[in-house]
């Protein structure tokens, strides 16, 4: 243990003696100014003192972060966190890596053993559950029975691992959602260890596999979302590389007023930091209105973090945060060690000690402004009063598609289809909302609107209403405590009662996991092309994402989701029109079901109670008897089965060391994309098709199509994830006219066919490949396949106008290099069609951001030479894409070590 600073002091707490690096010493000898800090660079400077190395972490890498500024320039952080989480989709694949890196060791005499999580990592499996089932008591029982099913060999791989690797624990299925089980039990906020013998204390701190992981912000944890690849780094010891970030004050002042939930607070921050553009950095929330936001509002606002751009949305610690941990029944001794150590370490929030901090930019929002919102139709920032969500919808129906909208001719308005059934008749048109969805961490974590849509239920049955019998609704919570408090109140019932039941506890519909329309629903809106919409109490409404019958989708608070269920459309206007009529004709408004602030806090007080959280948590990595009874496989290395189509060794480590880096030349391009492509437009995550390229393989397989499952249920197999890269529905490939999905053209031949076939008629060639895009490429889920995909195609460069954070450095763990358009260039200024020839020149020797040449030759012979920018933002990332990705320089390093030794 290094400690070139002498900031090595003793804790004295009721809970014990710690040992703990005290950054308030580095003020004291004029090092840092660090009552100036904000709080999340005093955390990330703290990780840096306790990991100094000499190596992975240098006296000068402290200095660089200990003199951080507002304006902070180019500082490297090299940082090494606590913990490591995953979910089961991204932490599968994770799984298969770990497995085929044990065996590449053993295949070149290592010891395999020495492949495991350095760093403790929890995986909770939640992505997998989908409603196949719902609108009945037994809809729990059959989804889970159909997850069993359908995911029995990822679940072996899993079981597996949890016996295999040390530092690893498994959550199984059936327990909750991975943020919310992280905020209501994993997080330690502070955490200890034995070193050197002493018991060290620091803050609890990680990155998680999941873009949502900042929901943990909002308990004073530092932690992000990073792709899988870069967790499995970090697992295995690797710091994680990144740029000293600016960090955003925002000031809330003033109180939510009534009527207005967290979830219409987290929309409007939505929008107004998407306006301001936070992308890479934190946001840190401070100001009088803090204090007046519960814990569980603050992790709303933290979970959306990468909806509004940011790497965090941040609330340090203060007293709120220790009446949560009391109320989710953490242990005394750790309440009192976390008060100890953050008022001991100036961590802990208090107005004075927010007066001294500076932040790079600033922000403020009234509370009392907020108003009720939703968000949609197709992006989270794009947020709507509920009050002029009947308008809005409507516009957005005519609104040409590259303005957001659904580019319906105004004699396709009235389109209407009758939909006949044993007992009843009903007609579909635009607007009809055929999916209403209480899902998702975000909002299923938070008594206040979960007990508020209970009570809203309550009364709207009371009034005799019902929802519509298109609507498929569902209540999909992220632990299993929602449930008992819901019971415990008396409002579980009700939610049944409008066919609101509990269908599994997991993702479900915020993932894409809604399962299949009913099939005369289904048919209906294919056969009227009709523009539904879905209402969910989620984070993402991006198109294509939620159902692919769906075109419409908007975040909401579970409150209005039963709302939309009970109206059945989306061109209503609440404050005007009424929610339909009680048995003696009289109408119902919203307003009349509407629960108070009051009535909210009263069914609080009655039903919260840490020992519900207690009693769920206490086996929470046991399992329920199908766990139990899967019959794991043993051993250190783990039996690949060579007819799984879930679980298949990648080709990752096949010429390990045997990389060359140089020019790229005489590539062609594969994809003209615009702006804003996600990674889900890149690596899909939902249903697969079965006449694309993955489903005519697992055709070829024997599995039937009711069996295919989900893309991102079959990470493990990187034939069929290979196969669905770039293969979203909605893509649209800009060499192509009025051709939507997965399509790409054989170039010089000019023949069409899908992505896949076409990069593997290029492979053959041995012609490298090139995928040109525009602004903000790569936005949206921490999705590894994106980049692994990419890389299988055989694509060696992706040159955009910007890159998302975790997809650039993705990009980069994958060999793939990001490159960008000089600031004021791009695609139509350049005069780029995607037909040319390109060569990438001065690659051999490479530097962080280094400007390169890049050729396109035109058919007619004439060249267009341009510079862009290399992003390999550090001399680690340069090392990574020369060694051919992240994993490959963990293995040579390891092998190397070995070696030596």
């Amino acid at each position: 243990m290094k400690d070139s600073f002498q900031t090595l002091k003793t804790l004295n707490t009721p809970s014990g003696t710690y040992a703990y690096f005290d950054l308030t010493e580095l003020e004291r000898k004029g090092i840092a100014e660090v009552s100036r800090l904000p709080f999340s660079i005093r955390i990330m400077l703290e990780s840096l003192l306790r990991n100094e190395d000499g190596y992975q972490v240098t006296r000068e890498d402290i200095e660089a972060l200990a003199r951080w500024t507002p304006e902070p320039g180019e500082i490297n952080v090299p940082l090494k966190l606590a913990r490591v989480i995953l979910q089961d989709f991204t932490g599968v694949p994770a799984v298969v890596d770990l497995a085929a890196m044990r065996d590449a060791v053993a295949e070149r005499g290592g010891d395999p053993k020495r492949i495991n999580p350095v760093v403790p990592a929890d995986l909770v499996i939640d992505h997998s559950v989908q409603v196949d089932a719902f609108g009945t008591a037994y809809a729990f029982f059959y989804n889970v029975e159909k997850e069993y099913e359908r995911n029995r060999e990822r679940y072996l791989l899993l079981k597996w691992a949890q016996g295999a690797l040390e530092n690893f624990r498994v959550v199984p299925p059936g327990t909750g959602i991975v943020h919310q089980v992280n905020l209501e039990y994993l997080a330690k906020v502070v955490m200890t260890k034995e070193e050197g013998g002493l018991t060290l204390a620091f803050p609890d701190s990680l990155v998680g596999t999941d873009s949502h992981t900042t929901m943990v912000n909002g308990l004073g944890v530092l932690g992000w979302g990073v792709g899988g690849i870069e967790a499995e780094a970090v697992m295995l010891g690797q710091p994680y590389y990144m740029l000293a970030p600016k960090v955003v004050g925002f000031k809330l002042y003033g109180e939510l007023p009534e009527g207005a939930t967290a979830t219409d607070l987290v929309l409007t921050i939505t929008e107004i930091l998407r306006k301001h553009g936070v992308v890479g950095k934190f946001v840190e929330f401070y100001g009088p209105g803090v204090a007046k936001l519960s814990l569980a509002d603050r992790a709303t606002i933290a979970n959306m973090a990468p909806e509004y751009g940011a790497t965090m949305g941040f609330f340090p610690v203060d007293e709120e945060t220790l009446n949560y941990l009391r109320l989710t029944g953490r242990p005394e001794e750790l309440i009192a060690l976390v008060e100890a150590y953050t008022k001991a370490n100036g961590l802990f929030r208090t107005p004075e000690a927010e007066e001294r901090v500076r932040y790079s930019e600033y922000l403020e929002l009234d509370l009392s402004t907020v108003e009720p919102s939703l968000a949609g139709p197709k992006r989270p920032q794009d947020r709507v009063a509920l009050k002029e969500v009947k308008q809005s919808f409507l516009a957005h129906l005519t609104k040409p598609v590259k303005e957001r909208g659904f580019g319906l001719t105004p004699d396709q308005l009235n389109k209407k289809v009758l939909v006949k059934r044993q007992d009843e008749e009903f007609e579909l048109t635009h607007g009809s909302v055929v999916i209403a969805a209480i899902t998702s961490c975000t909002n299923t974590s938070n008594p206040t609107v979960m007990l508020g849509a209970g009570l809203l239920a309550k009364k709207a049955v009371e009034a005799g209403l019902d929802t519509k019998p298109w609507v498929k609704s569902s209540l999909a919570p992220g632990s299993k405590v929602v449930t008992d408090y819901l019971e415990a109140s008396g409002l579980l019932p009700f939610l049944e009662a409008l066919r609101f039941h509990v269908v599994g506890y997991g993702c479900t519909t915020c993932i894409g996991n809604s399962g299949p329309l009913p099939e005369d629903i289904a048919k209906a809106v294919e056969e009227g092309n009709l523009v539904v919409a879905a209402v969910l109490s989620g984070n993402r409404n991006f198109e294509g994402r939620i159902n692919p019958h769906v075109k419409a989708n908007y975040l909401a608070s579970p409150m209005l989701v039963v709302a939309y269920a009970l109206a059945g459309r989306m061109d209503i206007d609440f404050t005007t029109e009424p929610l339909g009529y009680d048995p003696n004709g009289k109408p119902v408004y919203l307003k009349d079901i509407w629960p108070s602030m009051e009535e909210i806090r009263e069914a609080m007080a009655k039903t919260l109670d840490p020992g519900l959280f207690k009693k769920e948590y206490a086996k929470v990595f046991e399992g329920d008897e199908r766990w139990q009874a899967l019959p794991a496989p043993t051993g250190e290395l783990f039996g690949w089965d060579p007819e799984s189509t879930y679980i298949q060794k990648p080709p990752f480590f096949q010429n390990l060391g045997q990389h060359q880096v140089g020019d790229i030349r005489g590539a062609r391009v594969l994809l003209v994309l615009g702006d804003s492509v996600t990674t889900d437009h890149i690596s899909p995550a939902g249903a697969i098709p079965v006449k694309s390229p993955a489903g005519q393989y697992l055709i070829s397989k024997g599995v039937k199509p009711e069996d295919f499952n989900s893309y991102g249920s079959r990470r493990g197999n990187h034939e069929v994830m290979v196969r669905g890269t770039f293969a979203n529905i909605r893509i649209k490939n800009l060499m192509l006219d009025g051709i939507e999905g997965g399509y790409a053209k054989k170039l010089p031949e000019g023949e069409v066919d899908f992505v896949y076939h076409v990069a593997m008629r290029y492979q053959e060639e041995g012609t490298p490949l090139l995928v040109i895009a525009g602004k903000e490429y790569g936005t949206g889920s921490s999705r590894d396949w994106a980049a692994k995909g990419t890389y299988l195609l055989g694509i060696k460069a992706v040159l955009a106008e910007s890159f998302e954070r975790i997809h650039r450095s993705n990009l980069v763990g994958m060999g793939v290099l990001p490159l960008e358009f000089l600031p004021g260039e791009n695609r139509e200024t350049l005069g780029l069609t995607g037909y040319e020839v390109y060569d990438i020149l001065g690659l051999e020797d490479l530097t962080p951001r280094k400007k390169v040449e890049v050729v396109a030759r035109k058919e007619d012979g004439t060249e267009v030479r341009f510079q862009a920018i290399a992003r390999l933002d550090t001399p680690v990332e340069v090392d990574y894409y020369k060694n051919g990705g992240i994993l490959q320089t963990v293995l040579l390093n390891m092998l190397k070590e070995a070696k030596a030794q």
